[in-house]
């Protein structure tokens, strides 16, 4: 038994040693270890003391998700609790959202957990999302779907082949830090969405810094928004350390204009 859960412990290690690309003996020096122990390790022929595989585990930058599974499997109790985001330990972490996503008002905001499911949204998110089909918002949203999706915002989005492109690139990555399943699932639904021939990525504006994303509004008119990605600092709690907050900001004075305007004034319903 203790053979089997050493080499579990080995072959995840390594796993992570090679998707961050290092050497064993980066990660012997890394970690303040020997590059034998460290293969010892890797090949199950000795097993890590808990203080050795938690320096190990930030070394490597393993999410605290999977830190909790490699304590495991070398027979050590996880160490980072898994709250819900409605917990009483978890009321600061919410007062912290909600007022970020009030405050950013009347620009849109949107908080994700790591499969990109919507959590929550500010008014401006929601007026933007408004008139998507039940099957895209319901019993989850995931953001991406919705984005890409040929029945949700995707006809409405005038670049789309660029920020479908952006998109997927984007998911790819986090993929590849992660090995998480459900988001290689993800990409290759959104990748297998049909594309127009008309959508195919364009050349990027030499003057442009950014990809925005031109989202087409009542009216005919253009939102162009540029995002920016939040996250807490030092989080112990799985659930914290994977919500990001998706916070998008006007990419011109047309759309500040726009966005303004739509805010509610004080004292309308």
């Amino acid at each position: 038994m203790q053979t089997s859960t050493t080499s579990s412990t080995g072959a995840l290690l390594r796993g992570w040693r090679q998707r961050r690309g290092m050497s064993q003996l980066d990660v012997a020096a890394g970690a303040d270890s020997s590059t034998r122990h460290v293969s010892f390790i890797e090949t199950g022929r000795a097993l890590p003391s808990r203080s050795l595989l938690l320096r190990l585990a930030a070394l490597l930058e393993v999410p605290l998700r999977e830190r909790n599974t490699l304590l495991l499997s070398a027979g050590y109790a996880p160490m980072y609790r898994e709250s819900a985001i409605g917990d009483a330990a978890m009321a600061s972490a919410r007062d912290a959202i909600e007022r970020l996503l009030m405050g950013h008002d009347p620009y849109p905001a949107l908080v994700v957990d790591r499969h990109w499911n919507l959590l929550t949204a500010n008014r401006a998110a929601q007026g933007l999302m408004a008139g998507l089909p039940d099957s895209l918002l319901q019993p989850t949203c995931n953001v991406l779907r919705a984005s890409l999706h040929p029945s949700g915002l995707a006809p409405r989005i005038e670049n789309l082949g660029e920020w479908r492109a952006h998109i997927l690139e984007r998911l790819h990555h986090q993929h590849a830090s992660t090995g998480d399943p459900v988001l290689a699932a993800l990409h290759a639904e959104l990748q297998g969405y049909p594309v127009d021939t008309a959508d195919a990525p364009s050349v990027p504006d030499a003057g442009s810094i950014i990809v925005p994303l031109r989202l087409r509004v009542e009216g005919g008119h253009v939102l162009s928004l540029i995002s920016t990605t939040t996250v807490f600092g030092t989080p112990r709690d799985v659930t914290l350390a994977e919500l990001a907050i998706e916070s998008f900001f006007p990419a011109d004075a047309a759309t500040a204009a726009l966005l303004q305007a739509a805010q509610p004034r004080h004292g309308d319903a």
